[in-house]
């Protein structure tokens, strides 16, 4: 049997492993030369940088994809797991290392902020039990299938269902566990992690933190675009077709069958077709003459991010493998964000410094800076003219933070933003995970990882069930692996 895969995103790559491992004859398009689609690299001048996702958990998932290689092949995936995810800057002077084992990071909160260990150590404790009972239904499953809520994972799940913090906001849940506003401020972030905004993002979101901060961070040793290259050859030894420069036109359905899809005027047939493209321009293009499902299309978007890429001539010893700065310890950029549709006047910034871990990423005494300011979607925005204003305003708070005018120091410069994020990666109006998670019922209202009418149909990728990001996008593969057919 033939599958054919719309998109070399990480969640195509990781379908068509496990497709082929099945016995399917894959064949992966993509519109772009390169794969990966967020998850992708480029070099520039001397420095290389890692041009999406700059935080690996749960590497398990990748584990779980490089052991179903043919056995005539030895690829290997080599990371390493870090001593500290983050490192957080503020304008008052406090800095604060967000330690990976939760005993080390409530000491450094005791003692920085004056706050008892045990009031993190007990969040991180809640976080835990909160992924832990519900990842196998929410994020490991298919919510569209009866069978998953006959599982034997659902009744501990909805047993502990009043202790997810769904009728309260990630900000009240941290509002009422945490006992700083930096706290609660640092622990608002991990609704950044799919776009959401923390001030109307269910609590439940607060078990985010148990991966980054219980189960830890981790580092690819050739840096984040390893996972895309190592996946690549995984999929190539079970023998997928990878086609570059090759975008979809059309996804052909006959009836209620999935028949092929059109690839440059020819027609490409396949017993199953998966699209790794959002969603939304996956029914508005390829799916056109299908039954539109508005409610699911018309969703409010998650967040977008301007990044910019430095080249920095010079070493900063203060500075760890990721860094946050805060403007202060009440902003609520993020819910401006959504609420305005604008950028705050002095956004947080997130730096990454892969010239850290690994010194080629960069010529010798130099940097890579990747830095990225969260911003809305694109929906009219003026960006011409938000960009270079936004760059003024991050250049000016680095060098009240640091002491140091980095605009001297910058070498090399490429800008990624809303718009080249659509164009490049086909995400609808540039949002980075499909739909926000501002509402409750947001897990149940992702689409879908197979077509409830087409028979052969199934999607994958971040904008579809169960949601955005490295781990989940691998999740929504290992979903349709569980849904189709043996070849």
């Amino acid at each position: 049997m033939k599958a054919v895969i719309v998109g070399a995103g990480i969640g195509g790559i990781a379908t068509s492993i496990r497709l082929a491992k099945k016995g399917y004859e894959v064949d992966v398009f993509e519109q772009n030369s390169y794969p990966g689609g967020k998850l992708s690299v480029f070099e520039q001048d001397g420095f290389r940088f890692d041009a999406g996702p700059s935080l690996f958990t749960l590497p398990e998932l990748v584990d779980d994809l490089v052991a179903l290689q043919n056995k005539d092949h030895k690829i290997d995936f080599p990371y390493k797991k870090l001593d500290e995810s983050c490192r957080y800057f503020w304008e008052d002077g406090k800095r604060l290392t967000a330690y990976t084992d939760p005993k080390k990071f409530g000491a450094e909160v005791e003692e920085v902020l004056d706050i008892p260990a045990k009031v993190i150590i007990d969040y991180l404790k809640n976080a835990e039990f909160k992924y832990e009972k519900s990842a196998k239904l929410f994020l490991e499953k298919s919510l569209h299938k009866s069978s998953t809520f006959l599982s034997k994972e659902v009744l501990p799940a909805l047993l502990g269902i009043y202790k997810f913090g769904l009728f309260e906001s990630m900000n009240q849940v941290n509002e009422s566990k945490l006992k700083h506003p930096k706290l609660v401020q640092l622990f608002n972030r991990f609704a950044t992690y799919n776009g959401s905004d923390p001030y109307q993002a269910p609590g439940i979101l607060t078990s985010i933190a148990n991966l980054e901060l219980n189960r830890g961070t981790f580092y690819p040793e050739d840096g984040m675009y390893q996972i895309t290259d190592t996946l690549c050859k995984v999929a190539e030894s079970l023998g997928v077709n990878f086609h570059f420069n090759a975008g979809v036109e059309k996804i052909m359905i006959e009836g209620n069958d999935a028949k092929g899809v059109k690839v440059n005027g020819d027609f490409i047939y396949s017993d199953l077709v998966v699209s790794n493209m959002d969603i939304y321009p996956t029914y508005k293009k390829l799916l056109s003459d299908q039954k539109q499902p508005e409610n699911i299309l018309n969703q409010e978007r998650s967040s977008s991010a301007l990044i910019f890429y430095w080249g920095i001539d010079r070493e900063f010893s203060e500075l760890g493998l990721h860094n946050i700065f805060f403007s202060d310890d009440y902003h609520q950029e993020f819910h401006h964000i959504f609420k305005t549709k604008t950028i705050a006047p002095d956004p947080t910034i997130y730096v990454n410094i892969t010239s850290k871990h690994t010194p080629s990423d960069a010529p010798e005494g130099m940097e890579n800076w990747f830095v990225m300011v969260n911003v809305p979607s694109n929906s009219g925005q003026d960006w011409d003219h938000l960009i270079p204003e936004i760059k003024g305003s991050v250049l000016e708070k680095l060098q009240r933070i640091l002491g140091v005018d980095i605009a001297q120091h910058i070498k090399t410069e490429s800008i990624l933003e809303p718009r080249t994020i659509e164009s490049k990666t086909s995400s609808y109006q540039g949002a980075l995970y499909g739909s926000s998670s501002n509402n409750r019922y947001s897990a149940f209202l992702r689409h879908p990882n197979f077509h409830q009418k087409i028979k052969g149909l199934y999607f994958s990728g971040g904008s579809v069930h169960p949601g955005g990001g490295i781990p989940l996008c691998l999740l929504s593969a290992k979903i349709i692996d569980d849904l189709s057919p043996a070849s």
